[in-house]
């Protein structure tokens, strides 16, 4: 990729984990001590269970499946927050409250299990959830495979959204022959999929639908799109509404909608006719509108973390001028050079001339100490310097503490870059509770990046997920660039 020319998204700065040179030599090994603390965080994962609400009066779990989201469910330091964590433990509180106890007084508990958006009804209807929630809308595909609640918010308009620089839209037709992202598994994906059918049946040119990365929630294409990295999503007008505040740029077109009338539920099994009653009575009590409703949309709607838009001539000079550089040091230390210029980025904005508190200094924000350590002198002068410490630090990291053969290249620089943040000593232990809980420790997003919420809070799940959304943006870029020259070709011949 030459000479890309695209607005970055820039979060505000916190506090860079700067690495120490003893962070650099092997070996890192958990002592019993540091084993027994990880150990002792361990969740039990129940295993695969296909039932109604009486089958699981056994165990009195009901356990609920949630795309991990900064919206919807998200665990800090131990902690557990989001919306859905919220209403489950008031589903919880009812169920308590209205179906009898045994002698034994045994209560209900809700367990949340935190899963991928595109696993969530495969995973209910092979039984590792009882329920399925994060804002999922009833659509006609959806319901072909399971049931849903009453609605908690009963008139979902899925809202157009542009940023700077977008084309202008007028009417939902001002949508042919556009680009809007959106994820495979969400319904806005099924719904821009009908309204292809139409434009066909009116001569119109197609909606060109761009698959989202299933990484992102609804929120990160939101942050994404007012940056002005992408033109257009979709979004439900309320989840949009409540983050335009903090994402100032965005548009939100109204008086026309890709669907209106849209019905928020949770998703359950068919066949499930006493569950599904419990769900319905606890609804009419909690759904939007409610007071208990009402307290969730002003609670959990939010974000302390502002972004900017880092579209000026001096931050693509700076993009530009570096390219080269993350290609050499990428082929040398193997890794998809992309990547690395997103977790350039990510610590830097690409500034060779950032300094931190800490002493971590140029766009890899390393201590000259550890660049040493590793062979590599005058990092605090020369970019080219700076990247090559960066870049065999990391490669230092992955072989050092990464060898396992299962891991895929992608996952074993997300799990890298989780090391060059909060230390490699710290992803062992991610990774060991990762495993310990049932889940993949060879897996960044939906597994380990758990265990790392968990045992040190959101700063290096934030750090491996940012780094991740530029990379995605510089993936596409290079991919447009590419279909620009091949056109150019073509006419050219």
């Amino acid at each position: 990729m030459k000479r890309i020319v695209l607005g970055l998204l820039c979060l505000l700065a916190w506090p860079v984990l700067a690495q120490s040179a003893e962070d650099v030599l092997p070996p890192a090994q958990l002592s019993a001590a540091e084993k027994s603390e990880v150990d002792a965080m361990v969740l039990p994962v129940p295993p695969a269970w296909i039932g109604d609400l009486d089958g699981m009066r056994a165990s009195r779990t009901v356990r609920i499946l949630v795309p991990y989201s900064k919206t919807f469910y998200l665990v800090d330091r131990g902690h557990q927050e989001g919306v859905v964590y919220e209403y489950g433990k008031a589903f919880e509180k009812w169920l308590n409250q209205h179906r009898a106890l045994d002698q034994k007084a045994q209560r209900w508990q809700v367990m949340f299990i935190p899963t991928a958006r595109n696993e969530l009804l495969p995973k209910l209807l092979a039984g590792h959830g009882d329920i399925a929630a994060g804002g999922l809308t009833q659509t006609e595909g959806r319901l072909q495979t399971v049931d849903f609640s009453d609605p908690a918010y009963g008139d979902v308009h899925e809202a157009i959204v542009t940023g700077p620089g977008a084309p202008k839209l007028e009417r939902i037709e001002d949508l042919a022959g556009q680009e809007v992202y959106a994820r495979p598994s969400s319904s806005y994906f099924e719904h821009l999929v009908e309204l292809n059918r139409r434009f066909k049946e009116q001569g119109l040119e197609p909606v060109k639908i761009m698959p989202a990365n299933e990484n992102l929630e609804t929120e990160d294409l939101l942050q994404m799109v007012n940056a002005g990295l992408f033109g257009i999503t979709v979004a439900d007008r309320y989840i949009a509404q409540l983050w335009q505040p903090l994402y100032s740029d965005l548009k939100i077109h109204e008086g026309f909608y890709l669907h209106t009338g849209g019905k928020l539920g949770w998703a359950l099994r068919k066949n499930s006719p006493q569950l599904l009653q419990a769900l319905n009575a606890f609804n009419k009590e909690h759904k939007i509108g409610s007071e208990f409703g009402n307290i969730m949309l002003r609670r959990y709607f939010k974000n302390s973390k502002r972004v900017l838009n880092a579209t000026s001539e001096g931050e693509m000079r700076k993009f530009n001028a570096l390219v080269d550089l993350f290609e050499k040091h990428a082929d040398i230390y193997e890794f998809d050079h992309l990547l690395l210029m997103a977790q350039g980025f990510q610590e830097s904005q690409l500034d060779q001339g950032a300094r931190s508190r800490a002493g971590a200094v140029g766009v890899m924000q390393l201590l000259p100490s550890t660049a040493k350590e590793i062979g590599v002198s005058g990092v605090e002068s020369s970019a080219d310097r700076n990247i090559e410490a960066g870049s065999k630090y990391l490669r230092l990291i992955s072989d050092t503490y990464l060898k396992d053969e299962e891991i895929t290249p992608v996952n074993r620089l997300l799990l890298s870059f989780a090391a060059y943040n909060a230390g490699p000593g710290n992803l062992m232990k991610f990774r060991r509770l990762a495993e310990k809980s049932g889940l993949d420790p060879n897996v960044w997003f939906g597994n380990v990046e758990q265990a790392a919420a968990r045992i040190i809070g959101r700063e290096t799940v934030d750090y491996v997920g940012n780094i991740y959304k530029y990379y995605v943006v510089y993936k596409l870029a290079a991919q447009k660039q590419r279909e620009r020259q091949a056109a150019s070709q073509a006419k050219d011949s």
